[in-house]
């Protein structure tokens, strides 16, 4: 799905001074957010911002958004759909 912002110009002349692509910090805070909620998953956070396992938890860890506590079932679930993922960008 493709989503459009309407933003006044002055503030995206503000974020844009403030370094990066307007559009990439809008989906990575609403990635932060979904995550901090619990709304999405760690594999759906890098998914939706193009990263491995490893980068998605550095940014998380740069924004200070801890890893979410989960039980071993959804730890081995995640694990298994990373592993998958990862198959099919090999081939």
């Amino acid at each position: 799905m493709q989503v459009t912002l309407h933003i006044p110009d002055e503030i995206v002349k503000r974020l844009s001074a403030a370094g990066g692509d307007v559009s990439r910090r809008a989906l990575e805070a609403v990635a932060l957010e979904g995550y901090r909620e619990q709304a999405l998953t760690l594999y759906q956070v890098s998914e939706m911002l193009g990263l491995s396992r490893v980068e998605t938890e550095d940014f998380l860890g740069r924004h200070h958004v801890p890893l979410a506590v989960i039980d071993e079932a959804d730890l081995d679930r995640e694990a298994a759909v990373f592993e998958a993922a990862s198959l099919r960008s090999q081939h």
